[in-house]
């Protein structure tokens, strides 16, 4: 299997990226970890609702060039679906049995994603109603596709 995450914004923070550097140690032996960072657009606190989108439209480009046809795309969106990690762990089991070998995940920026990539993403996955910092999602996502490993092959959850 191949995974792909997008992100939004470069890691600046060591203890984040500690953690990114664990996990993919980690997934090394059960599949291929891509994260692939995208510029965020620089934008003043304050905006109007048209400059947010046009910030969001710019950096859902900046995330489609780097999506192919063949990935299975799954948006992270607080309106997505919700799951415990058992029902996380057969999605992705499912995923495999139907020949998705490269599932891809995107994580937005601060202001969210674009309507482009909703429209271009297979499934809208949900970790929570809580907002939780874009930065911090990478690692939450890693720790749970980790675990949706460990879950499928039987094996007890390395702690």
């Amino acid at each position: 299997m191949k995974v792909n995450i997008i992100a939004v914004g470069r890691l600046k923070e060591k203890y984040l990226l500690d953690a990114i550097k664990e996990y993919d140690k980690r997934l090394t032996t059960y599949l291929k970890l891509k994260i692939i960072e995208i510029a965020d657009i620089k934008a003043p606190e304050k905006l109007s609702d048209k400059e947010q989108d046009r910030v969001r439209d710019q950096e859902g480009a900046k995330i489609l060039d780097q999506i192919r046809d063949h990935h299975y795309v799954i948006a992270l969106a607080i309106e997505g679906s919700e799951h415990t990690s058992e029902e996380f762990a057969e999605m992705l089991d499912q995923l495999l049995t139907q020949g998705r070998s490269e599932i891809t995940f995107v994580i937005g920026g601060s202001l969210g994603l674009s309507e482009a990539i909703y429209q271009r993403a297979d499934y809208q996955l949900s970790f929570s109603q809580f907002t939780f910092p874009h930065q911090l999602m990478r690692v939450i996502l890693l720790e749970q596709i980790y675990r949706a490993i460990k879950i499928n092959r039987g094996e007890p959850y390395h702690k």
